[in-house]
């Protein structure tokens, strides 16, 4: 091998790079390739720059705020409808009889209904995911959005528990929406502005998680509330949590009506074309004709590595990695979602601070307020300065001190015959501290996004996260709640024994955060 004597450019006073020839010639000539930069030890003289020319950051690609504002608008049909009941759903397990006086029971019937949509939600929300992969994300969103607003009409107009049953079953069994649209936003972002809308993404969970609450709060049992308004209406007498139930259920019939008429497809090449189903159009006689529905062949449209893979390619350990982190998230966090209502409205004598459900409406909206505001000012912020994996912990980090709150609460209201401002002091801080448990779900999205296969698979991936996630959000509640009732009335650890269990969740979820990669 020969070497070549690097030659200066004449310009800058650098050395070129030296070139080396390999094997092989090409027409006669001497083929020569270049070492790495890595392995350059560059000239420093007296005419060597002092300032090197650095690589200037991505520049953040702008969101499309029009589609990204009604697919925030669209998400909030689901906090909505899951966040109402919240605040009454105590009293109307009372009101219907089911537990026959047994006050240490509600909370296992509480927790059922809890679980119901997300159990139904973990059957079917895989098979929404994929079907929206290749029939498109808004035929999906419209049937979910369906589902949502019938279901909660009928959970207005129950009277047995079975009724009760059934509306909430067919709620989460319709609804596929929480992954679709997931995979909506990843679609519409890269990696220089996906962290901006995963902070704007709490904005609709928060909206929700202050209006739900209030909403519920407020227009349950009308005509007790507001007799001068409601009290000669016998259909809210007989119906008496129609009316907070029928608000999100027109919000979503709205909501249909938007995506219908203004959110765009996502999907690259979908099977089914939702805005040609009827084409109109004149034959030669000119006459108004009404063709077939279009339907797209993606086999000969795409390219093989363009389509949704096969659903064995997805249990990889990228994936697996994000969503097992994902489900023992949601478990953590539904787990206290669950209890919290149900502490608070628990008779002070057998260790709850018995609010009203006003109160209680009140509570969770101001979390909500509060989540919002968090998420949409620091989010971003916290993420860019810890990474995804610090800001993941942190939140899965401070479940232990929510916990830890509510053996403290039971031990101050016993103690002083009530809610004092201390025990108030306690309420106010577990609100602030469970704020950073959203910070995680931001962090895990951006994981489960990049986790995908390919940009074609998004669906699936996401479907596949939401159906442990809603595994986990089907047994949280109903335990939950089932061990907190069985503390109650047999004293197991001195009524504490649901909350030593928390503790034992939320490290479990601790170790499986290490297991994420530093970097996305």
């Amino acid at each position: 091998m020969t070497r070549r004597t690097p030659k200066s450019d004449g310009i800058h006073g650098i050395d070129c790079l030296p070139s080396f020839p390999i094997n092989g010639t090409s027409a006669g000539r001497t083929e020569y390739s270049f070492p790495s930069l890595f392995y350059m030890s560059p000239q420093v003289d007296e005419e060597t720059p002092l300032l090197q020319v650095q690589q200037d950051k991505p520049q953040r690609t702008p969101l499309p705020w029009f589609q990204f504002t009604i697919v925030l608008f669209l998400q909030l049909a689901e906090p909505l409808t899951s966040q109402v009941i919240y605040p009454f759903l105590p009293q109307l397990i009372r009101d219907i009889g089911i537990t026959r006086g047994d006050e240490t029971k509600v909370g296992h019937y509480v927790g059922l209904l809890q679980s119901l949509f997300f159990l139904t939600q973990a059957m079917t929300v895989l098979h929404w995911s994929r079907i929206s992969d290749r029939i498109g994300r808004k035929p999906v969103i419209l049937i979910g959005l369906f589902g949502l607003s019938m279901s909660m009409y009928c959970f207005g107009l129950a009277t047995t528990f079975w009724g009760l049953v059934l509306s909430r079953s067919l709620n989460g069994a319709l609804n596929g929406n929480i992954g679709v649209i997931k995979s909506i936003m990843a679609e519409m972002t890269d990696a220089t502005n996906i962290a901006q809308a995963y902070a704007y993404m709490p904005i609709a969970w928060s909206t929700g998680g202050v209006l739900g609450p209030m909403i519920g709060g407020a227009l349950a049992r009308p005509a007790e509330q507001f007799p001068h308004l409601f009290g000669h209406n016998e259909f809210l007498k007989k119906y008496p949590y129609f009316l907070p139930c029928a608000v999100p259920a027109t919000f979503s019939a709205i909501a249909w009506l938007v995506t219908f008429l203004f959110l765009e497809e996502t999907v690259q090449a979908p099977a089914f074309a939702l805005p040609k189903i009827f084409r109109f159009k004149t034959n030669n006689t000119g006459k108004l004709m009404i063709s077939a529905p279009e339907i797209n062949d993606v086999t000969t449209e795409i390219p093989d590595n363009a389509k949704p893979v096969p659903f064995r390619k997805l249990l990889n350990r990228r994936v697996l990695i994000a969503a097992g982190n994902y489900a023992t998230l949601s478990l953590v966090d539904i787990t206290f979602r669950a209890i919290q209502p149900l502490f608070f409205s628990t008779p002070v004598e057998l260790g709850g601070l018995g609010l009203p459900p006003s109160s209680i409406g009140n509570l969770l909206s101001i979390f909500g307020l509060l989540n919002g505001v968090m998420q949409v000012f620091f989010f971003a912020k916290l993420h860019d300065y810890f990474g995804s994996k610090k800001t993941f912990i942190m939140g899965i980090a401070s479940t232990f001190p929510i916990f830890a709150c509510f053996p403290i609460l039971t031990y101050l209201v016993k103690s002083n015959g009530g809610v004092t401002p201390l025990a108030w002091v306690f309420v106010l801080l577990q609100i602030i501290f469970s704020l950073s448990i959203s910070f995680s779900y931001g962090a895990i999205f951006i994981y489960i996004s990049a986790a995908s296969p390919n940009r074609a698979s998004l669906g699936a991936t996401n479907g596949l996260s939401q159906m442990t996630v809603s595994i986990c959000r089907a047994i949280g509640p109903a335990a939950s709640n089932s061990l907190f009732s069985l503390s109650m009335k047999h004293h197991y650890l001195g009524g504490f024994l649901v909350y030593y269990v928390l503790f034992t969740i939320a490290a479990l979820a601790l170790v499986a955060a290490t297991l994420l990669p530093r970097k996305v």
